[in-house]
């Protein structure tokens, strides 16, 4: 996340400068430039290679290597067997901001159905697995994968893994994975993630609040 934190922050502190440079200023110029480079570092900070410690989820040994990566979790009040089926019911419009983040990471060009423009009455995960993803796992109530090629040479992998938490709930979690084959396409999907990480970020974190409420029965439907 602090690659998309300086690729940000670079874009906004060149971005004031110039806006501020009616008159021309070494001072702002400097701050500018100062913008510019903290872009630059941005963009060739070098996307180090992950390795799964062992093969204790489905996740693991659907994708033990991988180079992009973002987790979140979120303790529920309902057992495994509700969050679970509540992960496999929630909408696209139940999660916070999703048309929105979705519509600018497209460019108001999302058509036809798919996890980026999914029905508003279809289950999000029923899109997606019909669409241009696949299960690699589903083990209910504790586990499913899904993946997909985003790209010649670079795949992606999801998660939702539910865990009793010992107090009458449950522990749930989603970690997202993605795989470049080559140093190439890992330069080339780098500078894509940094811009739609903070994006991403939300969306998984509003996710998991939707399947909180279904789950602990405060959506109808």
């Amino acid at each position: 996340m602090w690659d998309s934190v300086l690729l940000y922050g670079g874009l906004i502190i060149a971005g004031a400068a110039v806006l501020s440079m009616i008159k021309l200023r070494w001072r702002r110029v400097l701050i500018a430039v100062g913008g510019v480079l903290l872009i630059f570092v941005a963009f060739a900070l070098p996307a180090k290679e992950k390795h799964a410690v062992s093969r204790a989820s489905h996740l693991d040994k659907a994708m033990p290597v991988w180079q992009f990566d973002e987790r979140h979790a979120i303790d529920i009040a309902a057992p495994p067997e509700r969050v679970f089926d509540a992960i496999l019911k929630v909408r696209a419009d139940e999660i916070t901001l999703f048309r929105t983040l979705t519509t600018i990471r497209c460019l108001g060009r999302c058509s036809g159905e798919s996890i980026m423009n999914p029905p508003k009455t279809i289950p999000i995960l029923e899109v997606a697995t019909r669409t241009s993803f696949r299960y690699l796992a589903f083990d209910p109530p504790h586990e499913l994968v899904v993946g997909s090629t985003l790209a010649p040479g670079v795949l992606a992998t999801m998660n939702f893994l539910v865990a009793d938490n010992g107090r009458g709930g449950s522990h749930l979690s989603t970690e997202t994975r993605v795989f470049a084959d080559s140093d190439s396409r890992r330069r080339q999907f780098a500078a894509y993630w940094r811009f739609i990480h903070p994006g991403s970020d939300i969306i998984r974190r509003s996710w998991l609040q939707a399947i909180k409420r279904r789950a602990e029965g405060r959506v109808d439907g």
